[in-house]
């Protein structure tokens, strides 16, 4: 982690942190950038990450901050992208499932080919893929659980606005992203990681 990236990641914080919609929210929806912090921070002379990996887990935290911020159905951005598109919903949510699977698509690609886990590429496409759905599918449960503990306090936090299937369509987001960010990305993910050790 670079100063530049610390500076980003404490000053969005700071931002995220001051009169946030709801209180509980917040600390929902950002506890896992907190907790990435401390892992990356804990394991940084172990294990120092790509720059593209280190840069989308800053942007995974971003994501995980304004919703945290303003919660994830009512960010402001997305509610005039609603009007645009005529969307019936803010979907923000969308986005930061995208990056639930794209961003630990990379993470977890990284630790797969430098510990030498997985060498074969359609093997570790497909462990990729699985460890991304069961993130997701973590994440929901998580989320279930805390609408049992809180009630209708949990609104905020679920964002489902109404919609049945949102469970199931932000586990397909974050589907989509790990398959996306692997096919996309994975050329120039390969060639930081042979960087690093030469």
């Amino acid at each position: 982690m670079t100063k530049a990236w610390l500076l980003v990641f404490f000053s969005a914080l700071t931002w995220s942190v001051v009169n946030p919609r709801d209180a509980l929210t917040w600390f929902l929806e950002v506890f896992p950038a907190l907790l990435a912090f401390a892992l990356l921070w804990g394991t940084r002379r172990r294990f120092h990450f790509t720059p593209l990996a280190y840069f989308l887990i800053l942007l995974h935290c971003i994501i995980l901050m304004v919703g945290g911020h303003y919660t994830y159905a009512e960010v402001p951005l997305f509610d005039q992208l609603k009007d645009v598109f005529a969307w019936h919903r803010n979907n923000y949510d969308k986005l930061g499932h995208f990056a639930q699977g794209f961003v630990p698509a990379i993470v977890a690609r990284e630790i797969l080919i430098r510990n030498a886990v997985v060498v074969a590429g359609n093997w570790r496409f497909f462990i990729v893929t699985s460890i991304c759905l069961a993130i997701s599918a973590l994440y929901e449960l998580i989320e279930w659980g805390v609408a049992l503990a809180s009630g209708a306090a949990a609104e905020a936090f679920l964002g489902t606005q109404g919609d049945i299937w949102d469970t199931q369509s932000d586990m397909a987001f974050a589907l989509v992203g790990a398959i996306v960010a692997q096919i996309a990305l994975g050329r120039m993910h390969g060639s930081q990681i042979d960087n690093l050790s030469k």
